[in-house]
């Protein structure tokens, strides 16, 4: 098993979220309409990944770092989703963004980047550094890196796969 890279400082952390990022953005804005909305093998298309992502961008900033109740930043009643699951929310965020316009999803999925990047900037890296949970020691660094650097790099190498030229 490879041991998960750490960043040492906010620096390090900050600039590891922007080459992602880059990369990601990159990635979108050379795909051509059809590119964007044509579903891969797993029936997801580049719009839906991207939509997937802006999703828990604010998954990330609304229960993690806020700790607000999941259900309550998914945006659904506690009896739609009785528990945490990536499972059970992955399918309602899919459905919810589905029909979106491409320039509607790329436009959120900016915005909601730009709102993390200022949570984590006013974020001191000793509090990251912090566990998420009481009963666990697991830094909420950890989650940070999960749901930008390493999620990024997941969903553009998704895509990348998925493309159809």
């Amino acid at each position: 098993m490879t041991e998960q890279w750490m960043p040492e400082n906010k620096e390090e952390l900050m600039s590891a979220i922007e080459r992602e990022w880059a990369a990601l953005n990159s990635l979108a804005d050379s795909l051509t309409d059809e590119q964007m909305t044509t579903p891969d093998e797993g029936g997801w298309s580049p719009k839906d990944n991207l939509a997937h992502l802006t999703e828990w961008m604010n998954l990330l900033m609304g229960y993690h770092m806020d700790k607000r109740p999941y259900y309550d930043v998914v945006g659904v009643s506690q009896a739609e989703l009785p528990e945490w699951s990536v499972e059970a929310v992955n399918p309602l965020l899919f459905k919810r963004n589905q029909a979106r316009p491409r320039a509607e999803v790329l436009d959120h999925l900016k915005r909601v980047y730009a709102l993390l990047m200022k949570k984590l900037d006013e974020t001191s890296f000793e509090d990251l550094l912090k566990p998420r949970h009481a009963d666990r020691p697991d830094p909420l660094l950890l989650w940070v890196l999960g749901d930008t650097t390493e999620h990024f790099q997941e969903h553009r190498e998704t895509i990348e796969r998925g493309i159809k030229t």
